[in-house]
């Protein structure tokens, strides 16, 4: 077992990655905002991410009377609904946008947290602190 690859410290550096892609993205959108016919978009969700990363055992029926999965759902593309478009054709609301790059910031400082606690647990081990 791998204790670096497969620790908490990991996952909050994937995490960490995703959100600052994701924050480009948004950052992008809200910069284009007055671009007539824009649309805005979204980083690929984070479970994705991840299911990519770390390839899971796969469900196996070994009775007839199991029920077989219709599908992996993970995989399933996320759907920006336009709530509002402009005449110009530009669908990028600033409220969403906000609202967006608020939680994206929330997640982040999350993420940083537990990638201190993390290597405080390190130090603490290591007589470091």
């Amino acid at each position: 077992m791998d204790l670096i690859s497969n620790s908490p410290l990991a996952l909050a550096e994937i995490r960490l990655g995703w959100l600052d892609s994701r924050q480009r993205v948004l950052a992008r959108n809200v910069a284009n905002a007055d671009t007539p016919g824009f649309r805005p978009s979204d980083a690929v969700p984070f479970q994705e991410v991840l299911h990519r990363s770390r390839p899971t055992a796969a469900m196996v029926t070994t009775d007839a009377r199991h029920i077989t999965p219709a599908g992996d759902m993970t995989l399933a593309v996320q759907d920006r609904r336009v709530t509002e478009r402009t005449r110009n054709g530009n669908a990028v609301s600033l409220d969403d946008e906000a609202i967006r790059i608020a939680q994206t910031d929330q997640d982040h400082a999350v993420a940083m947290g537990l990638h201190r606690k993390y290597l405080g647990l390190f130090r603490a081990a290591l007589g470091r602190s």
